[in-house]
């Protein structure tokens, strides 16, 4: 009894987090899988009917969807950049992606609010998608190896890297509690994952594990700049401006009693160096209200 309290409680937590909270997490992660599902659904039941291996289903959607890494190939596959980044190669490739896209993405929202999320998200796996083609055209390894003609890569695990490498640029000593492990601060779990990226970029997912690079790397560049005041998501999104601008009369383009962007600025350095558990009530305010006048 205890046990479904429990399990109904956390549903519940969950969908209020996913579907009325504001949070785009949810959108994301429910793109992902509803594109998952649509494929291996009408997948399996083709293997049922027709033998297992490889599905014509499956193989179409690798044929449309993937991103090649073969140029005139891609240029027939113009949109595959974007689609490769909702597709997955398997179960336990999406469940670890969104998890760990829920999980992170929490703390991305709850300090940089939640209209950044989606454009972060598209932005990490554009740098992945561009990372991995021209890796595969550019570096002797792929290009003269035979792998260059064939090769796609599907999988949101760049678009996941950043909003991961982000919010550690932005939170370094931010500290979460591991199964096994116990506590973790966040610049640590980011450095592993993009050391364990660059010690397998040569086995068999090489493709996979340079668009997390790509990926990782704009995060770490997208918070450094959206500290300078440069937010590279307007290209993507109009529906906020990450900088605050001061207007005649004391007051903000946010509007009556909105924080100057010196302030903001000031505490996300704080942050960064020492933690937001290290600002006090009024910083916490301050980062509150101009997390308000952003959304």
């Amino acid at each position: 009894m205890i046990y479904a309290i429990g399990m109904n409680t956390l549903w519940k937590d969950i969908r209020y987090k996913l579907l009325q909270s504001g949070s785009k997490l949810g959108i994301l992660i429910f793109i992902n899988v509803i594109v998952f599902l649509s494929i291996n659904i009408p997948a399996v039941i083709d293997q049922l009917f027709n033998g297992f291996g490889n599905s014509a289903i499956t193989a179409l959607a690798n044929n449309y969807l993937a991103l090649p890494s073969y140029l005139p190939r891609l240029l027939t596959r113009f949109w595959t950049p974007f689609t490769y980044m909702f597709m997955h190669a398997g179960i336990f490739h999406i469940l670890f992606n969104m998890l760990w896209l829920y999980w992170i993405g929490q703390i991305f929202e709850e300090y940089l609010g939640n209209k950044r999320t989606v454009t972060l998200y598209l932005l990490g796996g554009l740098a992945g998608a561009l990372f991995f083609v021209a890796s595969y055209n550019l570096l002797p390894a792929f290009n003269t190896s035979g792998l260059l003609l064939g090769s796609t890569v599907v999988g949101a695990s760049a678009c996941v890297m950043a909003i991961v490498v982000a919010t550690a640029t932005l939170l370094p000593d931010y500290t979460l509690y591991l199964m096994l492990i116990g506590p973790v601060k966040l610049k640590w779990l980011a450095v592993f994952f993009v050391v364990l990226d660059f010690l397998t970029v040569t086995g068999a997912n090489a493709g996979g594990e340079i668009a997390h690079l790509g990926g990782a790397l704009m995060g770490f560049v997208y918070i450094k700049q959206l500290k300078r005041g440069h937010d590279w998501g307007k290209p993507l999104s109009n529906i906020f401006a990450s900088k605050i601008k001061v207007i005649p009369g004391g007051m903000t383009e946010g509007g009556k009693n909105s924080p100057r962007q010196e302030e903001v600025d000031r505490i996300l350095d704080k942050i960064s160096l020492s933690g937001y558990d290290s600002l006090n009530k009024q910083e916490k305010e301050i980062l509150f209200r101009a997390s308000r006048n952003d959304s």
